[in-house]
């Protein structure tokens, strides 16, 4: 009887690396495809013109980003694995999109800075909320409640353009998404743990894009607060 939990727990702990592992390799392709699509386009000075002078295509794009992100989220059990791939890389391209414009306003150098700074934090983070036997569920009120905040506060500052408003903002939203990867990596290992190893391959798949999805909105919304608060404009 010994023997056999044993190997049940072998197989568990098996299953868990694979998730999160698979969780990894998708968070980081979508960055990736971001990461090419929006040096190609800021390299392109005819796309970047028709996204910042057409309103109607800029909010078109935020639009859609939302819309596939509620989506993934909401219906994804109920996707094939097929789809999911598919909706999470286009949100990844229409990211990059976006992001193109944010990257021209700064120098290389910052972005550069801002991604391994970003990078650094997120793994440490990450290796911090799978090894720790703390349980960071409570937190997740907080976070919420701090990421409510956050939007208001942006919106705000909107109308305000208080450049130390802004950087306050700044200074809070990058605590706030170090919390969320802390959090939203535990998550993660929660679902493996709860799928064991006999989950079917659609499961594992809709769970491993899932959790990408979430760590790539950690790790985006973590590197633009980072530039925003260490980065220096052109």
């Amino acid at each position: 009887m010994a023997y056999q939990e044993q190997v049940q727990q072998f197989r568990s702990a098996a299953a868990e690396r694979s998730v999160l592992r698979n969780v990894y390799i998708w968070m980081t392709l979508g960055l990736a495809i971001t990461g090419v699509v929006a040096m190609y386009v800021a390299g392109n000075p005819q796309l970047v013109r028709a996204i910042v002078t057409n309103r109607l295509l800029f909010f078109g794009i935020i639009i859609a980003q939302l819309g596939l992100v509620f989506t993934l989220s909401a219906r994804i059990q109920a996707m094939s694995p097929t789809a999911a791939t598919l909706t999470f890389a286009a949100y990844s391209v229409l990211n990059g999109l976006t992001l193109s414009v944010i990257f021209l306003a700064y120098t290389a150098a910052s972005v550069a800075q801002a991604f391994f700074v970003a990078a650094g934090t997120f793994a440490v983070l990450s290796v911090y909320a799978v090894t720790t036997k703390r349980d960071l569920g409570g937190l997740g009120q907080y976070l919420f409640a701090g990421l409510m905040g956050l939007v208001i506060a942006m919106v705000v500052n909107m109308f305000l353009r208080s450049s130390t408003m802004e950087y306050v903002i700044s200074f809070f939203g990058v605590f706030l998404f170090m919390g969320l990867t802390a959090y939203d990596t535990q998550i993660i290992k929660r679902w493996s743990q709860e799928m064991g190893p006999n989950a079917d391959e659609a499961d594992f798949m809709r769970v491993s894009i899932m959790g990408a999805l979430k760590l790539y909105l950690d790790f985006i919304n973590l590197f633009l607060f980072l530039l925003r608060l260490m980065g220096n404009r052109r």
